[in-house]
């Protein structure tokens, strides 16, 4: 099957070293991205007019708890991912699936959770997301064997650090170790306590443990000190800035990776579903704090929660380029916006309007029944189009 995408008024890459592309057209074959220039036009089998608007990488978001299915006991909500995927997803990365009532605490139990969800979601995509899942939650007891256990078990990622029995420095470094010997990503809670268990973690514990991925920053929902911030933005791990923390310390973070020109190493996540709730336009919105608050170009801002979020996991999404799996998202400037696009939109603190998202180069939806109506919508001029969508 090839899809081409043509008339994109911008074209954000995802990379932020060259955050826009100077191309008008985007062709997919067989669910990957195949070419992407001006003009294009080769008798796709499926042509959409993005009619003048933005064409964007689908979004990541790096701080996920799934539990199992589409169905979160946190909130007691259905759909959530689904719904997230109406608000840019197309990846959603696992923190930990923290949630499960019962979750076992003990080696054999934590490993047999992290193998199924992980295996589990390799097999179920809700709405369409690929959602990368098992992410065990470190307790005491667990040896090297275990981690090699795992790994040859389809496991790539480790769960918050302080959401078990491990929570100092001296106990997580030799498992982070163990992990990235075995080829897991590993993130560490941050700032206050989060669930019951859990613990106040600050700068020592993560540069002791020296995980990929400084989980939540800015606080989920209790932020460190803005010094502890500023001794985790020197180092090279990932700085994960979340909707559900605090504001205030987001933005201190990005003033203090811009001044360490460090911004590719920020990404984004929700942190939900939490206390504060599910936020199915989470990412978008923490797209406009940075953009449109922290005076973050915008299309800087996108490659965070995309390019920059794929680089720390190695996954083959989140940039625009021939040989990576063809997540889009087309949105323009909410129909009212001063913005006259959906990267001005941003700048002025407004959510795009999303018009339509693809999936491996697949129609999931056309427009989004969480975002405002975009002012201009993208329509499919030959082959099937989406199914209809709203409020």
């Amino acid at each position: 099957m090839r899809t081409l995408v043509r008339n994109i008024g911008q074209l954000v890459s995802g990379d932020i070293a060259r955050p826009l592309l100077d191309a008008d057209s985007v062709l997919i074959e067989d669910g990957v991205i195949a070419a992407v220039g001006k003009g294009l036009d080769d008798g796709a089998d499926t042509v959409i007019d993005a009619r003048g608007t933005t064409v964007m990488p689908g979004l990541i978001d790096s701080h996920v708890h799934p539990v199992f299915g589409d169905f979160t006991p946190r909130q007691r909500t259905v759909d959530f991912i689904e719904s997230a995927m109406h608000g840019g997803v197309t990846t959603a990365i696992s923190a930990g699936e923290v949630h499960l009532p019962g979750r076992p605490k003990d080696v054999v139990g934590l490993k047999a959770l992290a193998i199924v969800a992980a295996k589990a979601y390799g097999n179920f995509r809700p709405g369409g997301v690929k959602v990368h899942a098992g992410a065990p939650i470190l307790e005491l007891g667990l040896t090297e064997a275990d981690f090699a256990e795992m790994a040859k078990a389809g496991v790539t990622l480790v769960g918050e650090i302080g959401l078990g029995s491990v929570k100092t420095g001296k106990d997580a470094a030799p498992m982070v170790r163990w992990a990235k010997q075995h080829g897991m990503t590993v993130t560490i809670h941050t700032g206050g306590p989060s669930i019951a268990g859990s613990s106040v973690i600050g700068a020592d514990v993560v540069l002791e443990a020296n995980p990929h991925v400084v989980g939540h920053i800015n606080g989920g929902t209790t932020s460190m000190a803005p010094a502890e911030i500023e001794r985790l933005v020197a180092t090279d791990m990932a700085l994960e800035i979340v909707q559900c923390g605090n504001a205030r310390t987001a933005l201190h973070t990005l003033r203090l990776a811009q001044d360490a020109r460090a911004t590719a190493r920020i990404i984004l996540g929700n942190d939900a579903p939490s206390g504060s709730g599910v936020i199915p336009l989470g990412i978008l919105r923490t797209l406009s704090l940075l953009a449109g608050l922290g005076g973050m170009p915008p299309a800087e801002a996108i490659a965070c929660a995309t390019g920059n979020t794929a680089r720390v996991y190695r996954l083959n999404v989140g940039v625009i380029a021939p040989g990576h799996e063809a997540d889009l998202v087309i949105c323009d400037a909410p129909s009212g916006s001063v913005g006259q696009d959906a990267l001005s939109a941003l700048a002025a603190g407004d959510l795009p309007g999303i018009s339509m998202v693809l999936i491996d180069g697949r129609i999931t939806i056309g427009r989004s029944r969480n975002t405002p109506p975009a002012a201009r919508a993208a329509e499919v001029v030959k082959g099937a189009g989406p199914a209809a969508a709203g409020h």
